[in-house]
């Protein structure tokens, strides 16, 4: 998402891009991880984690720090709006794992906020610290566009990333929406949204582009496509196969392909490329 908005930004400067970087991936991030891990007490594989150690007290107040810390560096070196985009992205991250509110036990609703809140709210976020933009920069189809097939990837990818959670949120009572479509429904449905995702990103390029961004964005598809394919057809076989490892490499693969593509978007679009030939 950061790098996304980054590559679209027309008013780019080193501080404001800098401290939009540190805030959101230093403080913001890890602090929502962190108060989720603690909620979540997993005993199984997660995330990054194949053995995650147990949760204590001291997480949940180093969470809570590190959001603080996060909301008041924006005020001071970005703006007061991105200040308060950063405090409702932390309160909704805290609703989704809190026992009070848990969104993450309705399948529907918590896949939605999930993919809105990470997506198009996190893309509208870093955009407005990224440039020191006000609210009204961004109401306009060449921003909110490019926000809204954030979400959209996200509501492809983000199921995948509860398939090897079955038992473990079974155990929980949280019913989350791989677990509601199933192993092979999950593959499914990941599969034609990604389809469709994939032509919705297209159609953005050719739209807003001059340059042809559309065969750089088919190539680095390439790698996620092949290996989601191969990861399918030993699943058909063997339903184990679902698992913490097999994820991880396919969050891998996507992160890193389109983590290269949006870089040369950026690059490329801001004739930075051309300072380097």
């Amino acid at each position: 998402m950061f790098l996304f908005s980054l590559a679209i930004s027309p008013n780019i400067s080193e501080k404001p891009l800098l401290w939009t970087f540190l805030i959101v991936h230093l403080f913001l991030y890890p602090a929502s991880n962190g108060y989720n891990s603690y909620f979540d007490k997993d005993e199984k594989s997660i995330g990054g984690l194949k053995n995650p150690p147990k949760v204590k007290k001291g997480l949940y107040y180093l969470s809570l720090l590190f959001d603080a810390i996060a909301v008041v560096l924006a005020v001071v070196k970005i703006s007061v709006l991105f200040a308060v985009l950063i405090f409702i992205y932390g309160m909704i991250s805290k609703a989704y794992s809190h026992p009070a509110v848990r969104l993450k036990k309705y399948p529907v609703g918590g896949w939605l906020t999930v993919s809105t809140f990470q997506g198009f709210f996190t893309f509208i976020m870093c955009y407005i610290g990224i440039n020191r933009f006000p609210l009204e920069n961004v109401l306009k189809p060449s921003v909110l566009i490019p926000a809204m097939l954030s979400s959209a990837l996200l509501l492809g990818t983000y199921p995948m990333t509860q398939i090897y959670q079955h038992e473990e949120d079974r155990k929980r009572g949280d019913k989350t929406f791989s677990l509601l479509l199933g192993i092979r429904g999950t593959f499914l449905f990941v599969g034609a949204l990604f389809g469709v995702v994939s032509v919705g990103y297209i159609l953005y390029f050719n739209a807003f582009f001059e340059k042809d961004y559309i065969t750089p964005f088919v190539i680095a598809l390439a790698p996620v496509v092949i290996f989601f394919l191969y990861w399918f057809i030993r699943v058909l076989r063997d339903e184990s196969r679902a698992d913490h490892k097999h994820t991880m490499w396919l969050n891998f693969i996507s992160a890193t392909c389109l983590n290269v593509f949006f870089i040369y978007l950026f690059l490329d679009s801001t004739q930075l490329l051309q300072m380097f030939s």
